[in-house]
């Protein structure tokens, strides 16, 4: 039986640790969660069992996060931690990523804000996948930017590899301007993105920057996801295998997973990121076949796509003559943004 992992959470403030333990417990993963009200407490517990993330708040008498921060990284290295404040004070940001920490957020308000808190957190309890930046381990470069866009940063983005130094700037969760060498605005952003590991550091914004980039980050961000798809797929002489195409999705805002299933046969089936995809795919046969037959009695025309908003995650479908496309998001993702998105992904799956 695999073992549930552990969170604890450090704030010296008691109605909000019980209002973290009830969000957090309902993860996916179902982690068991510790709290601790005191630095000193939380060194002793981390020191007690063994941990695979530890929340802590900055702002803590005696001891604050920062000293938590040091003595953490000096004594559980392995650890990821992430930092949740009130502050919106940018050079907070910075330093606390220049201490290590895999993850820095104000601490949620909304509905919105706490679903995106809580995606956060499960991806961090993620098994580690290879590359990636150090910061967030799992993720991607692409992933990070969207973390800054989302939380309304105004930050600069340092980012380095061993293929290069870059750097983007963020106003208020959009971006304004990026430099790689001598490339700048959306060439620098694509240059960027080809990096599949390295580091990264969150800079104060500074001085005001000249804005070089005018659309909205996701329709950058998606431009440039395809552009680089585009140019890979001319690079690329071979024939393009299914699997190869679903796992391109991932470039596209929130995707987690693709499956695609034959109409024909509910049994077979291709599938990208997806852990357990056969109900997923029976699922998506079943629920195709379902509004197939009812636009049939209504006389009102064959399904075109479907999106489905859930606790964990979101679900569209799209539906062609020999094959149905469910594609997985992220809870964060608003409507629109999965429609968007959807158009992105029907243009390259009809390619």
């Amino acid at each position: 039986m695999v073992s549930r992992q552990r969170i604890l959470i450090l704030d010296d403030e008691q109605d909000l640790l019980e209002i973290y333990q009830e969000i957090l417990a309902r993860l996916p993963s179902q982690p068991e969660i510790s709290t601790s009200s005191s630095g000193a407490e939380a060194i002793a517990a981390l020191e007690a069992n063994p941990y695979a993330l530890l929340l802590v708040d900055l702002n803590m008498p005696t001891m604050d996060g920062f000293q938590v921060l040091a003595i953490v990284r000096r004594r559980f290295p392995a650890l990821r931690t992430v930092v949740m404040t009130g502050s919106t004070d940018e050079d907070l940001r910075g330093r606390a990523y220049r201490v290590g920490v895999d993850l820095y957020i104000e601490k949620p308000k909304t509905g919105r804000e706490i679903i995106f808190f809580v995606d956060c957190i499960e991806s961090l309890l993620e098994r580690e996948s290879q590359g990636g930046f150090r910061g967030v381990q799992s993720k991607t470069l692409l992933d990070i930017i969207q973390l800054e866009c989302l939380t309304q940063s105004t930050s600069v983005l340092k980012v380095t590899s061993e293929l290069g130094e870059g750097r983007v700037w963020i106003q208020k969760g959009e971006i304004v301007d990026s430099t790689v060498e001598d490339k700048s605005g959306k060439e620098a952003i694509v240059e960027m993105l080809g990096w599949k590991a390295g580091n990264f550091e969150v800079l104060p914004y500074g001085l005001p920057r000249p804005r070089t980039i005018f659309i909205n980050y996701e329709s950058l961000l998606m431009e440039t996801a395809q552009f680089m798809d585009e140019a890979a797929d001319a690079a690329n002489e071979e024939r393009v295998t299914p699997e190869t195409v679903l796992a391109s999705f991932a470039r596209f805002t929130g995707v987690q997973f693709a499956i695609a299933v034959e109409a024909g046969d509910r049994v077979k089936y291709e599938h990208w990121g997806a852990d357990d995809p056969a109900p997923l795919a029976l699922w998506i046969h079943e629920s195709t076949a379902l509004f197939k037959a009812l636009g049939e009695k209504l006389q009102c025309g064959e399904l075109q796509d479907a999106e489905a908003l859930g606790a964990q995650r979101h679900l569209s479908i799209l539906s062609g003559d020999e094959e149905a496309l469910g594609v997985g998001f992220t809870r964060a993702l608003g409507l629109g943004q999965i429609r968007e998105t959807l158009k992105q992904i029907e243009a390259k799956w009809a390619s």
